[in-house]
């Protein structure tokens, strides 16, 4: 890895970056970074739709990943109804200046892996979208290389996709709070890689996602996070 940025290799293991070679991205893909009390992007997640923003002109489509988290209550509008972390950040990028028409919100996802299985089971694949660019956060970028990979990589795969991963600087973070973020990604990146030694196809993962992961099984305990986590989700 150079730079914060990941390109290449195999389902789970980085390698160094390598330039795309000036090409259009089909799409960047941004996976959630959580929502404030008041629905307002944390600044982590606005470093990333900066980033993204730069790039707009590389590409057709950028896309913000997640509905919010199973950590915490989403926060409300006015009218009582939840807002959705991925619509927030379509909406800063419209109001940055993105045309509308190339924003697209995913709002299935409640975790990483839910962002890899949205992104490509709702855009990568129906859309044909082969060449794409995930923007995150540094401290979330190893994981979130390690479940795009994996999850493009489950069988059957209509067409090869080329995937390349970009940290932007953990803004708004402090000290406390991003060592315990740090730390509970180690953890959950091991356990990913676990889990992931054992299943290769889209039918598998499925039923995997839908009967045992806890985001989304019916009956799913949540892990219970310590303050300190809470304040980076």
């Amino acid at each position: 890895m150079e730079n914060g940025r990941i390109a290449g290799g195999d389902a789970l293991s980085p390698e160094p970056w390598r330039p795309m070679d000036e090409r259009r991205y089909d799409c960047i893909f941004i996976p959630g970074g959580g929502l404030l009390e008041d629905g307002s992007l944390p600044a982590w997640t606005a470093a990333r739709l900066e980033r993204a923003l730069e790039l707009a002109d590389l590409t057709e489509w950028i896309i913000p990943l997640s509905a919010g988290t199973v950590h915490k209550p989403p926060p409300l509008d006015p009218g009582g109804y939840p807002l959705y972390e991925s619509r927030q950040a379509a909406a800063w990028l419209a109001a940055a200046g993105v045309d509308r028409r190339r924003v697209l919100a995913e709002v299935c996802s409640y975790d990483t892996i839910g962002n890899a299985y949205f992104s490509r089971t709702l855009f990568a694949d129906p859309l044909g979208l082969t060449r794409c660019h995930i923007i995150t956060s540094q401290f979330h970028l190893l994981r979130s290389a390690a479940a795009f990979r994996w999850v493009y990589a489950l069988r059957p795969a209509p067409r090869a996709y080329q995937l390349s991963f970009e940290g932007v600087p953990d803004a708004g973070l402090d000290p406390g709070a991003l060592a315990a973020r740090r730390a509970r990604e180690a953890r959950s990146l091991e356990s990913l890689k676990q889990q992931a030694r054992g299943m290769g196809s889209l039918p598998q993962f499925r039923r995997w996602l839908y009967t045992k992961h806890a985001a989304y099984a019916l009956g799913g305990k949540r892990e219970r996070l310590s303050a300190e986590e809470l304040e980076s989700y």
